[in-house]
């Protein structure tokens, strides 16, 4: 029997997570996606902690297409990464395919100064 949506995206963020992984000098980077919102957290595991946060339902985030709320997620993401010190990234799409409003945010986030 074929596998459910979930439990792809399951699979896939297991396999992702198995080799990503973020310290203090490179933390990582992880999208999460819902039909309506986006949210990116820069996350040290090795802590336990989450050091910076941007999302789509930020009221300085301006609202209007989806893809243009994730490239303004993506921008703050990166402003409050570089203010933070953080300079470079491991990038945790979190079992979504490299497309759509997930390239968008990390296009955005390049663009604004993380490497990854």
């Amino acid at each position: 029997m074929a596998l459910s949506k979930l439990e792809r995206r399951q699979r896939i963020k297991y396999r992702i997570r198995k080799d990503i992984t973020g310290t203090a000098v490179k933390p990582r980077l992880s999208v999460f996606r819902s039909n309506k919102e986006i949210y990116a957290q820069i996350i040290n595991d090795v802590d336990g902690v989450t050091l910076a946060s941007a999302s789509s339902r930020d009221k300085e985030i301006a609202s209007g297409s989806k893809a243009e709320s994730a490239a303004a997620v993506g921008k703050a993401i990166a402003e409050k990464a570089v203010k933070a010190g953080i300079e470079s990234i491991a990038f945790d799409r979190n079992g979504y395919l490299y497309h759509g409003r997930v390239k968008v945010l990390a296009d955005a986030a390049r663009e604004a100064g993380l490497k990854f």
